[in-house]
């Protein structure tokens, strides 16, 4: 597992998005963090990084909010609410997985966590004090090498 971690103010919260989406090899990305740490703004952040100037707001009651940018359509969603994996099946979670053009940024994704694949990046989210976090990227190493046969010298 790779991973990133760096400390920021909440004013830094463009450049970090930007920062991130840099680093991320998934579109697939798993928000970690406490109520009320930030996630949904750091969400709103990189939506706006991404090229989208839809308005940005917490899907937990809808569970699903679709957002469009520039580079593909943007689904975010907030598993709080989510009784069970069962749930989430039944509204179709699993076809989302498979649209490899979008990209998937996933408030409380251990509500979920057995139907999802292993190529995520995860972003742990964590307060320092009233206007500073500290974040963490995490990401399965072999999603940060070229794949096998870009690796091998032709003879």
């Amino acid at each position: 597992m790779l991973t990133v971690e760096l400390n920021y103010s909440i004013n830094e919260l463009e450049s970090v998005a930007t920062r991130l989406l840099e680093q991320i090899n998934s579109k697939i990305v798993l928000f970690h963090g406490s109520m009320g740490v930030g996630k949904t703004t750091l969400i709103k952040a990189m939506a706006k990084a991404l090229g989208s100037t839809d308005d940005v707001t917490s899907p937990t009651f809808s569970i699903v909010n679709e957002y469009e940018s520039s580079n593909g359509s943007i689904f975010h969603f907030d598993m709080y609410r989510i009784e069970d994996e069962i749930e989430a099946l039944n509204f179709g979670f699993e076809d989302y997985l498979n649209l490899d053009t979008n990209w998937l940024f996933i408030e409380w994704p251990e509500n979920v966590a057995n139907l999802l694949p292993e190529d995520v990046s995860e972003i742990t989210i964590s307060i320092k004090d009233k206007t500073s976090r500290t974040l963490k990227l995490s990401q399965n190493e072999l999603l940060t090498q070229k794949p096998a046969y870009e690796r091998c010298k032709m003879q």
